[in-house]
């Protein structure tokens, strides 16, 4: 029996209702939508390295609920900076990954973004050269393994980051494939974390894919930061108590010599007149940015694990006779200063972590592009 048959008969409270329904029905849909919003949206990181990846996703409102890494140094500089979120120190290939939501407590299809950057020394732009060499890394196939994990747990969005010449791998090319028999949606860029306010110039493969709606890249930044914006751009300086900029050199006086005739901002190996070139350099005509300087009004050069060394890329300060800081370049692949790293790992290895990881603003710029269409498709 509906309500105007019992006390209605006027039908005024017919209309009244119907009002009333689009009220409510406006106010329920408004609830829904802030409840919505409101429920966290989970994200599994594999392959987390020291956690760039896992600092982009937070930053885009992620909350990270299960990591992967098998280093054991990069273990520590996670767990340093991201003390909440269950850690994984084990060989991917050894792990199952229906396990891992259930001890997290999601079920396959419940995860709102698996997300990683699957080891890309074999396909790194050196070792393509190579190509006997980077087709048979074993390295490699760990793009198979991401592809286990979105299968068996089925997440709303994923998102890979790698090197450009993954693109052409058919290892990759069978994932995407495989994706889209499973629903999903893909879209595969080569893109310049510089457009999207990391501090570095560096082109990387981006792929993105859901299944609860188109994604796409986010838009690029409207102006680039630049090495004089990053480096003061938090304060006049670096922290002079920071042991991970207080990590000092040891250099030859030839090789301190040398560093100290390159002409500021911007200068290189070039400028410098030929009786003072190292013999090595003068065998070779390539890699011409060894030795060079970083300009304070550009974008920094891609920052390496060799990032330390004047000898492996542009890695000097634009004024000071030194290589830039590991706090410096890890600000340039823009980690906060307050990020933390243990100087007990030694140089190399940090510059390892550093030279691998993935920039922040990178990752959140385009972590933020697919929680907006996870939030759209819930509203739906």
């Amino acid at each position: 029996m509906g309500i105007r048959s019992l006390s209605d008969k006027s039908g005024l409270l017919s209309n009244n209702q119907d009002k009333y329904s689009k009220f409510v029905g406006t106010e329920m849909v408004h609830a829904m939508n802030k409840n919505n919003s409101d429920q966290p949206l989970h994200a599994i990181d594999l392959f987390s390295g020291c956690g760039g990846l896992s600092l982009g996703l937070k930053r885009a409102g992620f909350t990270v609920v299960a990591a992967v890494e098998i280093d054991r140094k990069a273990q520590e500089t996670y767990r340093l900076n991201h003390p909440a979120v269950r850690l994984y120190g084990q060989d991917i290939r050894e792990l199952d990954p229906v396990t891992i939501l259930r001890e997290i407590g999601l079920r396959p299809g419940q995860l709102d973004l698996l997300a990683g950057c699957p080891p890309c020394q074999g396909f790194s732009r050196l070792r393509t050269r190579n190509k006997r060499i980077s087709v048979s890394d074993d390295r490699n196939d760990l793009v198979t393994d991401f592809l286990r994990f979105i299968v068996a747990m089925k997440p709303k969005t994923v998102m890979l980051e790698n090197v450009p010449a993954l693109a052409k791998d058919s290892r990759f090319l069978r994932m995407c494939q495989a994706l889209q028999g499973f629903g999903y949606q893909t879209v595969v860029r080569v893109l310049d974390a510089a457009d999207y306010s990391v501090p570095q110039r560096r082109k990387r493969l981006i792929m993105l894919a859901s299944n609860v709606h188109t994604p796409s890249p986010a838009s690029e930044a409207r102006r680039r930061v630049t090495v004089r914006q990053a480096f003061t751009g938090r304060g006049a300086s670096f922290a002079a108590k920071d042991k991970l900029h207080g990590m000092g050199e040891n250099r030859s006086k030839e090789v301190q010599e040398i560093i100290a005739m390159i002409p500021k901002d911007g200068g290189s190996r070039g400028d410098l007149a030929p009786r003072y070139r190292l013999e090595c350099h003068k065998r070779s005509n390539g890699f011409n940015d060894v030795y060079g300087r970083m300009s304070w009004d550009k974008v920094a050069p891609t920052i390496t694990s060799g990032c330390h060394n004047p000898s492996k890329g542009r890695f000097l300060h634009p004024s000071q006779d030194r290589t830039i800081t590991l706090r410096e370049a890890a600000v340039l692949q823009g980690f906060p200063r307050s990020y933390r790293f243990d100087v007990k790992h030694g140089k190399e290895s940090i510059a390892l972590m550093i030279g691998n990881a993935l920039p922040p603003p990178f990752i959140a710029a385009h972590a933020g592009a697919l929680k907006k269409g996870i939030l759209t498709a819930r509203a739906e």
